[in-house]
């Protein structure tokens, strides 16, 4: 007979279940006595999937922009997630060998990855404000702040992935007289390729979907910031809807190109 397996009450589990407790007590008394500025939370829910159905279904660009200029501020959302991807990937690649715990110290690689946690921490979002009062507001405020951010994941996901390479590999270099360097060139980065082309154009598709939120936020252009004027200033939920539908395009394809690549070439 199959015997019937009982989960123990641990000291984790307890801390868990009284964690989501409390949460879910504090969630259900805010929701009880929050104060809707005498809302009618149904009418507002009914007009909210009207205004979504509008979205979806009717979209329609005004006057106000031409599908040429629709499609050229796409490109400098594009362009803005490229740049940033590239600048980052570049910093985060130089830095992980020193974060990565098989190629430096303890010291170096715990002092690293702590600063790295930390800006990873908080969101892209606001290292765009954070940098705005140095840089102002515009495209290099943009550029600044993603690419921070960007820094900051790409060095953890590109160190773990240096940290799985076998270990034999670089003794036995480093027992032959090879430099730091040349440990770098011979055995890291062809043991490990695959899994930085992956891990950075996962961070292109991050950096695509930021460039969108600070191109409005950060006033960086883009269809980001003509998606926040149609929403903010002409309340036209019709051309909302086209530039969501071009966003939505965006994604797939970069889903597509990444399921290739993952296919064809990374696999190898």
């Amino acid at each position: 007979m199959d015997k019937i397996k009982i989960r123990k009450l641990t000291k984790s589990r307890i801390y868990l279940y009284a964690t989501l407790s409390v949460l879910s007590i504090i969630t259900l008394y805010t929701l009880l006595t929050i104060d809707f500025g005498g809302v009618n939370i149904a009418i507002a829910t009914k007009n909210f999937f009207k205004d979504l159905g509008t979205m979806f279904f009717s979209p329609k660009l005004s006057d106000r922009y031409t599908y040429s200029q629709i499609f050229t501020s796409l490109a400098v959302t594009i362009a803005l997630a490229v740049l940033t991807t590239i600048i980052g990937s570049f910093i985060a690649l130089f830095l992980s060998f020193f974060a990565a715990k098989n190629l430096s110290s303890q010291r170096t690689s715990r002092i690293i990855k702590i600063c790295m946690s930390f800006i990873r921490a908080i969101p892209t979002i606001l290292w765009v404000m954070v940098f705005s009062v140095v840089a102002n507001v515009g495209v290099e405020t943009a550029i600044i702040g993603m690419t921070f951010h960007s820094v900051a994941y790409l060095v953890k996901a590109y160190s773990e992935s240096i940290e799985e390479i076998d270990n034999g590999i670089v003794e036995a270099l480093r027992a032959t007289g090879a430099s730091f360097w040349k440990i770098i060139f011979q055995a890291v980065l062809p043991s490990t390729v695959t899994s930085l082309l992956s891990w950075t154009f996962i961070r292109f598709e991050i950096n695509f979907t930021n460039a969108v939120l600070v191109g409005a936020a950060a006033g960086a252009g883009g269809i980001g910031y003509d998606m926040f004027m149609s929403g903010t200033m002409y309340f036209d939920i019709r051309e909302i809807g086209v530039f969501v539908y071009l966003i939505f395009g965006v994604a797939i394809i970069l889903e597509f190109i990444s399921y290739l690549l993952r296919k064809k070439y990374l696999k190898n």
